[in-house]
């Protein structure tokens, strides 16, 4: 009887239990390579991510690094003393300290009266009409003070205000 169900073409008893097992293989595999891709997008989302913190840590850094030089500009005794000098502040004296026991060492004194503040940087001062060579060629004398006779040939520039920039 077996031989006539293969010759007919009939269902075996061993094919009929592949089938399910096929379908098992079948169903591991596509749930495997499902979850392969759902945890390669989560890789790739994450290394995004990674990307954009490095970028904004990177920015940051740059920032922060800024302002300590800023900091580090304020805090320069050149500055200090500048700006202590632009509010009006004078050096003190020779320092007195308190001991615990309440016994002063040293004497005390007031501190110097302040400079008067310094006069703003010359500026460039126009030419009189009369310094200016005549046009036959012959330069006419300076005037004293002057320094030059071309305007702003004798100017200076001045260093930024802000330290640190």
């Amino acid at each position: 009887m077996r031989r006539l169900g293969r010759v007919l073409g009939g269902p075996v008893a061993g094919q009929a239990a592949r089938t399910p097992f096929v379908l098992l293989v079948v169903a591991l595999l596509g749930g495997g390579l499902i979850s392969l891709l759902l945890l390669n997008s989560a890789l790739n989302q994450g290394s995004f991510q990674l990307s954009k913190l490095k970028k904004e840590t990177t920015a940051l850094t740059d920032e922060e690094q800024a302002l300590q030089r800023d900091v580090d500009g304020y805090s320069a005794p050149d500055a200090l003393q500048r700006r202590a000098h632009e509010l009006g502040l004078v050096p003190g004296g020779s320092p007195v300290f308190i001991g615990p026991d309440g016994k002063v060492a040293g004497t005390a004194s007031p501190a110097a009266e302040p400079p008067p503040p310094s006069p703003p940087p010359a500026a460039v001062v126009p030419v009189p009409a009369a310094s200016v060579p005549s046009p036959a060629g012959s330069p006419l004398p300076v005037p004293a003070g002057s320094g030059s006779p071309v305007p702003g040939a004798g100017a200076v520039a001045q260093p930024s205000q802000t330290p640190g920039r």
